[in-house]
């Protein structure tokens, strides 16, 4: 089971980045976790953050292309409005599912609206780290519900 993991916008500061929203927890101890984690539930994953879109796109292209069983991905801001990055996630094959460390539900109200919502198996958002965990475990069984 190979899952990648997509980090987005402005995660390469987690750890530093406005605490109340997202911790202290770094982009490599949510990294280490979800390694941790996969090696628990026998799937290799594999994490790649980017600032730039157009590397993102160029990512998601690239796991078409090697067949991942799942796709996680935390957009950041890009969630709403990327239009780019949706399309280039309705290409995928596998199961996308959709997180966020906070509620972006209970947040500014441009944050509301995820442009990847009809596109992707499941959103998961608002348990700060442990949304990567469940997002993982939750991508697993539908990569192997999909594969049976």
């Amino acid at each position: 089971m190979n899952v990648l993991m997509l980090h987005g916008i402005n995660h390469n500061m987690f750890g530093k980045r406005d605490p109340k929203q997202y911790g202290t927890t770094t982009l490599a101890e949510i990294d280490a976790a979800l390694q941790a984690l996969g090696r628990e539930l026998d799937a290799e994953v594999e994490s790649y953050q980017t600032n730039s879109e157009g590397a993102m796109c160029e990512r998601i292209h690239q796991a078409f292309e090697q067949g991942k069983d799942a796709v996680l991905i935390n957009a950041g801001a890009w969630t709403h409005y990327s239009y780019g990055i949706r399309d280039a996630l309705a290409i995928l094959t596998c199961p996308v599912v959709e997180l966020h460390m906070s509620n972006i539900h209970a947040r500014e109200e441009f944050r509301h609206k995820s442009v990847f919502a009809e596109i992707v198996k499941g959103q998961i958002c608002g348990f700060g780290v442990d949304s990567y965990l469940l997002a993982l475990r939750a991508a697993v069984s539908a990569a192997r519900q999909e594969a049976s």
